[in-house]
């Protein structure tokens, strides 16, 4: 499915009276899901082991501020 069939297909299952921020919310979310998708057929993942390990490192230089 190419971009602009999905994005028609998302349109066609909105309400009528959706508003544009609500309709760019979904485009916003479907655009985020297909870049993770990418980056799982591509390995750009990490383990969640390895996210921990990031997000200790995070709290520990937030703590020390």
């Amino acid at each position: 499915m190419t971009d602009k069939e999905a994005v028609l297909d998302a349109l066609s299952r909105l309400p009528e009276n959706v508003s544009l921020e609500e309709i760019t919310e979904e485009l916003q979310i479907m655009a985020a899901v297909r870049r993770g998708r990418a980056d799982i057929a591509a390995g750009r993942t990490k383990t969640q082991e390895e996210v921990e390990q990031l997000v200790e490192s995070w709290a520990t230089r937030w703590a020390s501020k």
